[in-house]
């Protein structure tokens, strides 16, 4: 049976959740960071690399959970 964190680095799933973050992150970033990037404030860049990174987080991991479930029954 393999680990959550061998499923996480399989190549279909690093492609799924590059796909979803890359969608989530840049709605995340005009939501969170619109006066920065249409008006006169600063773009703060941890905020924009956080608004990628959490849903690739939550998409691979939850892809990688519904992999382990449908492998065990």
């Amino acid at each position: 049976m393999a680990s959550l964190l061998q499923c996480v680095v399989r190549t279909h799933i690093i492609r799924n959740a590059t796909k979803v973050a890359l969608i989530v992150g840049t709605i995340l970033n005009l939501i969170n960071q619109g006066n920065a990037l249409f008006g006169s404030e600063t773009i703060s860049w941890p905020h924009v690399f956080l608004n990628y990174l959490v849903p690739y987080c939550i998409a691979s991991y939850s892809a990688a959970k519904n992999e382990l479930a449908h492998n065990t029954e």
